[in-house]
C-alpha cells in the first residue's frame, strides 16, 4: 500500500533554491520509511518549509522500487532499515530503474561504513534521523540541485559515490554540509530507575524532567494521576515555569492507564498501535522544543503499571518497543519501577530481563 499527498490539482509549484531565484517545477518526491509518524514528519517538513506538494509515501523496500519505476520521482528520501528489501539494496535497484531520481538517505544508522555503503549504492545525500528537524530542508535543497550533502555528524569524512549518482544534475559535484558540531550526541538513552518509595521515584522524575526542560527540550510524562499531580510542585520548586512549558507544548502529561489502553491488544502491546500513538506525540513534542538539535525526553511508569498487574511479558515487550522508538527518534527515556514489586528482589530472573531491556540502570 502507498499514499499520495497532494494539495489541490496544481502540480506546478514555486520552489526557492538558495541561489535566490524562483523556478517553476513539478517536483515529485517519494518518501520511504516503515515508521508512519516519521513519514508524516517528513511530509510536513517538505510541505511547510519547502513548499513541496506532490509527495508519495511507501513503507517498505519493494514498494519503493515499484513506485520509483512507475513515477520516476525527482527526489527519493530513503530509510535503510526497511522491511522486505533494505534501503541500500532498494537504492541499487532504483538507480537502474529510475536513473534520474536523486536519492537522499534519512536513517538512524551512524556507522561510517553504512553511510559509505549508502553513497556507493547511489545516494547523493545522507541525514541522520535525529538531526532531520534542522538538516532536512538544507539537504533536500542541495540534493535537488545535484549537490552531495553530508550531515554534520560526518563532517570531515570523504564519502565516495557511484559516478552517475555523484554527478547527476551537478556542476563539479559540490559537497554541502552544515556547520560541524563540536560534540556528537548519543543516539538514544533508555534507562530504568528502581525506587524504594514514591518520594524516591518523584525525585528521580524531577531531576530527569528538570534537566531536559532547562536544556530547552520537550518532555513527555506518562504516569499515574497521583504521581503527575505530585510532580508539578516539585518541578516548580526547582524554578521551572511549568505553566509556560505546558502552553508551549514542551511539557506533555499523560495518564499511564489511558495511554496503555490505546495500544494494548489481548493484554499485550501491539507494535503498530504503539508506534502510531507514541510516535505522533513525540513528533509534536519535538516541534515545540526551543533549541536547535534539542531532544525529546520521556519518563513514566507504563511498564511498571503492567508489571503491577502481573503482566510481566507485556511489560518486557513494552520496554523493547520503547527502546525501538528511542533508537528511531533519538529519544531519552526513563522508566520508573518500584523495587518492592519484584518477587525474588534484585537478581531475580524477571529483574534481570527488565535490566537487559535498558541501556543503563540506577536505583535509589
Amino acid at each position: 500500500m502507498f499514499w499520495i499527498q497532494q494539495s489541490g490539482d496544481e502540480l506546478d509549484i514555486l520552489f526557492k533554491l538558495d541561489g535566490g531565484c524562483l523556478a517553476t517545477s513539478s517536483i515529485r518526491v517519494l518518501v520511504v520509511d516503515d515508521f508512519g509518524p516519521f513519514r508524516r514528519f517528513v511530509r510536513s517538513t517538505l510541505q511547510n518549509k519547502l513548499g513541496l506538494r506532490t509527495i508519495v509515501e511507501a513503507s517498505d523496500g519493494v514498494e519503493a522500487v515499484e513506485l520509483a519505476q512507475a513515477l520516476q520521482p525527482d527526489l527519493i528520501l530513503l530509510d535503510i532499515g526497511l522491511p522486505k528489501v533494505n534501503g541500500i539494496e532498494a537504492a541499487r535497484k532504483i538507480r537502474e530503474l529510475a536513473p534520474q531520481s536523486k536519492i537522499l538517505f534519512v536513517s538512524q544508522e551512524l556507522s561510517v561504513e553504512v553511510v559509505q555503503a549508502a553513497f556507493t549504492a547511489g545516494a547523493i545525500g545522507y541525514v541522520v534521523k535525529v538531526d532531520a528537524e534542522s538538516e532536512l530542508p538544507s539537504a533536500v535543497k542541495a540534493v535537488l540541485r545535484g549537490e552531495t550533502f553530508v550531515g554534520s555528524r560526518f563532517a570531515g569524512h570523504g564519502f565516495i559515490g557511484t559516478p552517475d549518482a555523484a554527478t547527476a544534475g551537478s556542476e563539479g559535484n559540490k559537497v554541502v554540509a552544515p556547520a560541524q558540531r563540536q560534540e556528537v550526541e548519543i543516539a538514544h538513552r533508555h534507562e530504568a530507575g528502581f525506587y524504594s518509595d514514591d518520594a524516591s521515584l518523584l525525585d528521580g522524575f524531577t531531576q530527569f524532567v528538570g534537566a531536559a526542560l532547562k536544556a530547552g527540550s520537550a518532555v513527555i510524562v506518562v504516569a499515574t494521576e497521583l504521581h503527575r499531580g505530585n510532580l508539578l510542585p516539585r518541578l516548580q520548586a526547582h524554578g521551572l515555569d511549568i505553566g509556560a512549558a505546558i502552553e508551549q507544548g514542551r511539557y506533555i502529561a499523560l495518564d499511564a492507564a489511558e495511554t496503555l489502553s490505546k495500544f494494548m491488544v489481548n493484554d499485550l502491546p501491539d507494535r503498530g498501535k504503539f508506534l502510531d500513538v507514541t510516535g505522533d506525540i513525540i513528533v509534536e513534542a519535538a516541534k515545540a522544543a526551543k533549541v536547535e538539535h534539542a531532544r525529546v525526553a520521556a519518563c513514566g511508569e507504563c511498564a511498571a503499571f503492567l508489571w503491577a498487574q502481573g503482566k510481566a511479558e507485556a511489560a518486557i515487550r513494552l520496554e523493547h518497543l520503547w527502546d525501538e522508538i528511542a533508537k528511531t527518534l533519538g529519544l531519552d527515556v526513563l522508566c520508573g519501577y518500584p523495587l518492592g514489586s519484584f518477587q525474588g528482589g534484585v537478581g531475580s530472573h524477571i529483574f534481570d530481563k527488565i535490566c537487559a531491556a535498558h541501556s543503563a540502570v540506577s536505583s535509589r
